[in-house]
């Protein structure tokens, strides 16, 4: 018996991989299943996806969907009100409406896009400086940023409009800049948050350098709020361009945009509504949609 307790307990080492359960690789299957789940039950986020979703298909194959050419009218079918024919009526001069909305989304979004990327990247350059490097380089750009947010966004649009002159691409760089202060608080806030976790504390006593410490531990973990805000600001930055379009610093007629068209039925409001009317649902529509979008994000914390 005593022989027995003292002898040694050999246990079989199984080989390499032998025995042992397969590993799930991250971001399996299953989470991406859990993730469309959470989506489908949100029956007014399925709908916002689907309005981006067909909109960006408007911009990107408009042929699919009508075959009436934007520019070109047929003076016989001027002022004709929503039909099987004309899905949205006729303008003044006898052309589609549904058809320049559907051709214009592509200037509209491509705008949009632009002044979302310039405002995203320039703030959040600005504020991922301010919060990790702080002191007299923190309180420079931060009170530039408060003289930016002291003055309305779409006066600050025009005023860069006149500095840069007229067109779609110079309203879309106006929008994107005047919203810069914005990005850059956001940014700034989580990076001093971030900054101060365990980790990145850990990898500055070990001498990584800064550069690589922003790069691979604070821009990752601080750009989720960043992106919710991104996606609130493409409803945002839809209207503005809208309204500077409306206010006839967009494309020059006869392009068609969403804010030139609604601007172009103003004066046939009493005879021909839906000029206005229809393409201004449709913006509306846009903006609604991303703004629930973006509230999906920030309740899921972004992108983190």
């Amino acid at each position: 018996m005593t022989a027995t307790l003292d002898a040694p307990l050999l246990v079989p080492v199984p080989e390499s991989g032998a025995g042992r359960p397969p590993k799930r690789p991250a971001g399996s299957g299953r989470g991406i299943r859990a993730r469309l789940q959470q989506v489908l039950r949100q029956p007014t986020l399925v709908l916002s996806i689907g309005v981006l979703l067909l909109v960006t298909l408007w911009a990107l194959a408009p042929t699919w969907f009508t075959a009436w050419d934007p520019i070109e009218g047929v003076a016989r079918d001027r002022l004709q009100p929503p039909s099987a024919t004309h899905l949205f009526g006729t303008d003044n001069l006898g052309r589609d409406l549904f058809a320049r909305v559907v051709h214009g989304s592509a200037t509209s979004l491509a705008a949009t896009t632009v002044a979302v990327i310039v405002g995203l990247t320039v703030g959040s350059f600005f504020g991922l400086l301010a919060g990790f490097l702080r002191g007299f380089v923190d309180d420079a750009i931060m009170r530039f940023m408060d003289v930016l947010l002291a003055i309305p966004s779409l006066l600050l649009s025009l005023a860069l409009i006149t500095a840069l002159g007229f067109g779609t691409l110079n309203v879309a760089i106006a929008v994107g800049l005047a919203s810069v202060a914005s990005f850059s608080r956001v940014m700034r806030a989580e990076v001093l948050q971030v900054a101060t976790a365990v980790y990145v504390e850990a990898a500055r006593v070990s001498g990584v350098r800064w550069y690589t410490i922003l790069r691979r531990h604070v821009l990752p973990n601080a750009s989720g709020p960043v992106v919710a805000l991104a996606a609130l600001e493409f409803g945002v930055m839809v209207l503005a361009i809208s309204s500077l379009s409306f206010l006839g610093f967009g494309a020059p007629p006869p392009t068609p945009e969403w804010g030139s068209l609604v601007s172009g039925g103003r004066d046939y409001l009493a005879v021909a509504w839906w000029l206005t009317t229809l393409p201004g649902l449709v913006i509306v529509a846009v903006v609604l949609s991303a703004n629930r979008i973006s509230r999906a994000l920030e309740r899921n914390g972004g992108t983190r």
